[in-house]
């Protein structure tokens, strides 16, 4: 029964076939679907992934940052460096490095992810110390902060103590000793 043998060879080969153009069809579904969710994923995710870890930062105005990365929220991240912390704004960073190739959700994040740059900035001001404001112009600047408002930080500069705004905007992070 040669014919028989055959007939399910030649139908056992269709059926591979068949098989193989599902696996090939939903392997570029599946990577279809991977690069679209991708898509959605932003800095903020994949630092967020990050905390904790070693990161190396190019920041506009200021240069290249490296050390622990201690903490992400709205707008804004921590790095620790040498003794020292730096609030470093989202909108200034030009490159990262050593980052986690995975990425956390916003809905798996702290309470404390939510807190503003602005928020950040008041706890300095309302330990009285001094800070250097290093601006993304490339400008920097020994202040004691006062004040912060909805966009802006109010401190005094130089040795007059002349009040001076800057706005968030402009700030590319602001460095204090560690403490």
């Amino acid at each position: 029964m040669t014919w028989e043998r055959d007939l399910f060879d030649f139908l056992d080969d269709l059926e591979a076939q068949a098989e193989s153009a599902f696996a090939e069809e939903r392997e570029f579904e599946v990577l279809d679907r991977a690069r679209g969710e991708y898509a959605s994923v932003g800095l903020l995710e994949r630092l967020m992934a990050s905390v904790g870890g070693q990161v190396g930062l190019h920041l506009l105005g200021v240069g290249h940052l490296e050390g622990r990365l201690a903490r992400v929220a709205d707008g804004w991240c921590l790095l620790e460096s040498g003794g020292h912390e730096w609030m470093v704004r989202l909108s200034a960073i030009e490159l990262a490095r050593g980052l986690s190739t995975r990425a956390v959700p916003p809905d798996a994040w702290p309470v404390t992810a939510k807190l503003g740059f602005g928020s950040a900035l008041r706890r300095i001001a309302e330990s009285g110390s001094r800070c250097q404001i290093r601006l993304i112009g490339g400008g920097q600047y020994d202040v004691l902060p006062q004040r912060v408002g909805a966009d802006f930080l109010e401190a005094t500069t130089g040795t007059q103590g002349e009040s001076v705004l800057y706005r968030f905007e402009a700030i590319a992070a602001v460095h204090t000793p560690q403490g």
